[in-house]
């Protein structure tokens, strides 16, 4: 049997995975919107530290900065701030020798301008600020350049970012934990329906009577179903088997009775006589024997090898000329009815013709001594084909019908082995359709009804 994950793991990866899911969304969400807060906040704050700066350099010249300024340089959003300071011809004023280099142009006419790039191999966020003043007499569009190293920013969002993923992993972890015993314990019935089921056996075959999920009672109602019919099978099985042995004894006893008297015979012609005697006894028990095994593949159903579509009238014009030929001998006048029209059954074509053959031999057989015809006709109702025998002798009561039906039943003294309406019964049932039995007019009238 080929492995699979388990319905308790299959349950809690179909609950932890869409949380799993929302919970990377939102964990991308916290750490977008913590990226976008940060960069606004830092770009304020060099925006903030660039003023100072111009409004230091134009008190003092560019020699000093004040106290406040010199704090905003040390510890801006929690990191240090460089800065540098040219004037309108490119002489250097203050700060820093070199700043960082922009990746593109700046626009000639931009105030001020944000930009990523590199200082000394450190990624930086840099402000390129210009402001028209007047420093030491020289006055125009002085710019000022301050950054800062990205690190500070990045370990900013981290230190928001963190707790949230934080909480997150330990939530899912828990939910995870709860899922994986929650669903083990909301599964604990199918575990006691497992054990319930290990207990059946084939001499306990009881139907399932306890409180199960509502979820899976379909599968215990069908599981119970699947039980009642092996119970009943098998039932019908052990009757079966149990009838067979006990019409065997009597014909197997007779054959072995007659087989003595031959070996017992004193005379060649009273060996002869009590040959042929023993002969028609094993014939009889040959067909009972085949009569048996019929009824036992009737019953059986169809199977795949079986099923085939075949004209279901041109196996009833073979035996109506097989039915013809026999009742001409027993002095029967045989008429026949068919519907030339082609159609087709789907089922077994050898049982078909067992269960028709075996309905005109009955009345052959049983319809008594003033039998003198028997009429075999078959007919389209609507999507059905129906197939009739009527004899014009002493019928059936309809009392009887019910035990006609049956295994090894007799209506009155007879030879017969009682299996003759059960098998074409059995057949019918098999093909989908019916057999039922009639006594209108006189005589008997067998009529087997089978779905095209």
């Amino acid at each position: 049997m080929r492995q699979s994950l388990s319905l308790r793991g299959r349950l809690t990866l179909i609950i932890l995975l869409p949380l799993i899911l929302v919970a990377v969304l939102i964990g991308t969400w916290a750490y977008v919107d913590a990226q976008t807060n940060a960069a606004e906040r830092f770009d304020r704050s060099l925006l903030s530290t660039a003023l100072a700066i111009s409004r230091d350099t134009a008190v003092t010249g560019g020699d000093a900065l004040s106290e406040e300024t010199r704090d905003l340089l040390r510890d801006t959003s929690g990191g240090a701030v460089f800065y540098h300071v040219y004037a309108p011809d490119g002489v250097f004023v203050t700060g820093y020798a070199t700043p960082p280099v922009p990746p593109s142009a700046i626009e000639p006419d931009a105030t001020q301008s944000y930009y990523d790039a590199n200082y000394q191999r450190d990624p930086v966020r840099a402000l390129r600020f210009s402001q028209t003043t007047t420093i030491d007499g020289i006055s125009g569009p002085f710019t000022f350049t301050v950054w800062q190293k990205t690190s500070v920013r990045d370990g900013f969002v981290a230190s928001r970012t963190g707790p949230v993923f934080l909480i997150i992993a330990a939530l899912i972890g828990a939910l995870a934990v709860i899922v994986w015993f929650g669903v083990a314990r909301g599964l604990a019935p199918l575990t006691d329906l497992e054990e319930a089921i290990a207990r059946r056996s084939p001499t306990d075959l009881s139907p399932i009577k306890r409180r199960i999920p509502q979820e899976v009672r379909g599968i215990v109602g069908r599981f119970n179903k699947l039980l009642d019919d092996l119970s009943r099978t098998l039932d019908e099985k052990n009757a079966f088997i149990s009838d067979a042995a006990h019409q065997l004894r009597n014909p197997i006893a007779g054959v072995l009775s007659l087989a003595e008297s031959v070996s017992n015979a004193k005379t060649l012609d009273d060996m002869r006589e009590r040959s042929a005697d023993l002969l028609d006894a094993a014939r009889d028990a040959g067909q009972l024997a085949n009569n048996l095994l019929t009824l036992e593949r009737a019953q059986a159903g169809l199977t795949a090898q079986n099923m085939t579509q075949f004209d279901p009238m041109q196996r009833l014009q073979a035996i109506a000329e097989k039915s013809s030929a026999m009742a001409r001998e027993r002095g029967i006048a045989f008429v026949s009815d068919l519907d030339g029209r082609t159609t087709h059954l789907t089922g077994d074509p050898v049982m078909f013709e067992q269960a028709i053959l075996n309905i005109v031999t009955n009345a052959m057989l049983h319809g008594g001594p003033d039998v003198s015809q028997i009429r075999l006709g078959a007919r389209y109702a609507g999507d059905s084909l129906v197939v009739s025998v009527k004899d014009d002798g002493k019928g059936i009561a309809e009392c009887d019908f019910d035990r006609a039906l049956g295994r090894f039943s007799q209506i009155g003294p007879s030879a017969g082995s009682g299996l003759g309406l059960p098998i074409a019964a059995a057949v019918a049932k098999g093909f989908g359709g019916t057999l039922g039995l009639s006594n209108d007019g006189g005589g008997l009238e067998v009529t087997l009804s089978c779905p095209l």
